[in-house]
C-alpha cells in the first residue's frame, strides 16, 4: 500500500503518509484512489458536522435531505438478537474457543460490524419486543473471527446454518426483515451457503461492486445497501486526533493507493502509471466501473468525486486532470465537506453520523407486511406453516431452504 516508486510522487504516496483522507472513508469500496476532491473533505476537524441536521446535509433542488430521498419521519424499530438467545452466535462473534475480543475487531477495515452492533444496542430505535420489531440484526464478527483463524469456512457456513433454524420470525418473513453485515470485499460469500439462505435478507456491506476472487458479487442494489467503510475514531472524534489535516500547499501526496494490486488489471496498470510518472500532479479519481456508493438516494456524487474507466488508465488520465480549473476543484471540494460527516461513525446524538444515515436506508426496507413461501393466513389473521401451525406455536429448529 505504499508508493510505487522511491522518488517523492504527487501520484500516489505511502498509506501512513496520508492525512485523515476520504480513502480512509470509502477505502472499503472495491478500489478507490481516493479522490483529490474526497481526500478534501477532511480539511477541517469533523466537530463542524454538529451544525448539519438531517434536514440541512444536502441541497438537492426543491426538496431536501432526507425528504426527497427518505420521507420526513425517522421511526424505526429493532430487535438486536442476543449473543446468549441463539446458540451459535457466540461463536460467529468470539470464535470456536470464545477467545477473540470485539476490541481487536473494532479496528480496521472489518470494524463496522462491531460499531453497528455497539450503537443499535444503545439506539432509541431498539427495542425487545420481537413482535413490534420492523427489523432484526443479526450481530456477527465473523470476518475478523475467520480472518484470527477463530472459525473454518466450514464452521462458519454449518454455524450460520444452525443460527438461522433457531430463528422463528427468519422463518416467518423468509428472512426479508433480519439484518446482516458483511464489511469486506468477500461480502456475504463468507457464508458460502448465503445464496440458498440469505438471498432475500438485509445485507450492509461497504463493497457491492465485487466479491473478492469470484465473478459474481453477492451485493443485490434492491435490497442491501452501502454503507461507509470503517474509519479509525481517532481520525474522527473531537479533540486530539490520530491524524491532523496538513494544509493543501504542504501536501506531498495527493493521495494514496488504499488496498492491493491482487493481480488484477486496473490497479496494476495505476502501479506503472505512478512509476513511469513519478513527478507528476495528478488528482486521483474513482477507478472501479461497477462502483455502489453510500446514501446514493440523496448524494449526488458527480458534485464531489469524478469517475473514470479503468480501461483508460494512462496518460490521458493524467492530461484530463490537469486540466481540471482550480475553481471546480475548490467547488466540489466544498460540496463534499457538506456530506462528509455522513462517514464518520459518530454516536446517535450527532446530527450526522453514519449511523443516523444507516438508520434513514433501513427505514426504505421497512414493510407492513412480510410473507414468504413458508408461511399462510386465514381468515382471522392468523399466520400459519404449510401443516396450519400457528406461528405462537413453531419451535426451532425451523425447516430452512
Amino acid at each position: 500500500m505504499g508508493s510505487p516508486s522511491n522518488k517523492p510522487s504527487r501520484l500516489m504516496g505511502p498509506h501512513h503518509n496520508a492525512p485523515c483522507t476520504r480513502a480512509h472513508q470509502i477505502g472499503a469500496l472495491a478500489l478507490v484512489a481516493a479522490t483529490f476532491f474526497l481526500t478534501r473533505l477532511f480539511d477541517h476537524p469533523s466537530s463542524s458536522c454538529n451544525s448539519y441536521s438531517l434536514s440541512t446535509v444536502v441541497d438537492v433542488g426543491p426538496a431536501s435531505w432526507p425528504e426527497r430521498g427518505y420521507g420526513s419521519h425517522l421511526s424505526l424499530k429493532i430487535y438486536v438478537y442476543d449473543e446468549l438467545e441463539i446458540d451459535g452466535l457466540r461463536p460467529l462473534m468470539y470464535g470456536r474457543d470464545g477467545k477473540i475480543s470485539p476490541d481487536a475487531c473494532v479496528k480496521g477495515q472489518w470494524g463496522t460490524q462491531v460499531k453497528i452492533h455497539r450503537m443499535l444496542l444503545k439506539s432509541r430505535f431498539r427495542t425487545r419486543k420481537k413482535g413490534e420489531a420492523d427489523l432484526f440484526f443479526v450481530p456477527s464478527y465473523v470476518k475478523c473471527v475467520r480472518m484470527m483463524g477463530g472459525l473454518s469456512d466450514k464452521e462458519i457456513n454449518q454455524t450460520y446454518v444452525k443460527v438461522l433454524s433457531q430463528m422463528p420470525y427468519f422463518r416467518l418473513s423468509g428472512g426479508r426483515n433480519h439484518i446482516f453485515i458483511f464489511p469486506s470485499g468477500a461480502g456475504a460469500t463468507l457464508f458460502r451457503s448465503w445464496a440458498t439462505y440469505l438471498n432475500r435478507s438485509i445485507i450492509l456491506t461497504p463493497e457491492g461492486d465485487r466479491t473478492d476472487k469470484r465473478e459474481t458479487t453477492s451485493f443485490n442494489t434492491w435490497k442491501d445497501i452501502i454503507i461507509p467503510g470503517n474509519v479509525d475514531d481517532g481520525m474522527t472524534t473531537h479533540g486530539d486526533r490520530l491524524v491532523q489535516p496538513l494544509p493543501l500547499s504542504k501536501r506531498k501526496y495527493l493521495a494514496n493507493f488504499l488496498g492491493r494490486a491482487q493481480g488484477k488489471i486496473g490497479r496494476l496498470q495505476l502501479v506503472e502509471l505512478a512509476k513511469k510518472y513519478p513527478d507528476k500532479e495528478c488528482v486521483p479519481v474513482i477507478i472501479s466501473d461497477y462502483a455502489e456508493l453510500p446514501f446514493q438516494n440523496v448524494i449526488d456524487y458527480t458534485q464531489l468525486s469524478i469517475k473514470w474507466p479503468w480501461n483508460r488508465i494512462g496518460p490521458e488520465l493524467l492530461e484530463y486532470l490537469e486540466s481540471v480549473p482550480e475553481k471546480d476543484i475548490e467547488r466540489m471540494i466544498a460540496r463534499g465537506r457538506q456530506v462528509r460527516c455522513l462517514w464518520v461513525y459518530a454516536p446517535e446524538s450527532e446530527p450526522c453520523s453514519a449511523f443516523n444515515g444507516i438508520m434513514w436506508e433501513l427505514q426504505r426496507k421497512v414493510r407492513q407486511f412480510h410473507q414468504s413461501a413458508e408461511t399462510f393466513w386465514l381468515h382471522n389473521g392468523s399466520i400459519v406453516n404449510r401443516n396450519l401451525v400457528e406461528f405462537s406455536h413453531w419451535k426451532p429448529p425451523m425447516p430452512l431452504p
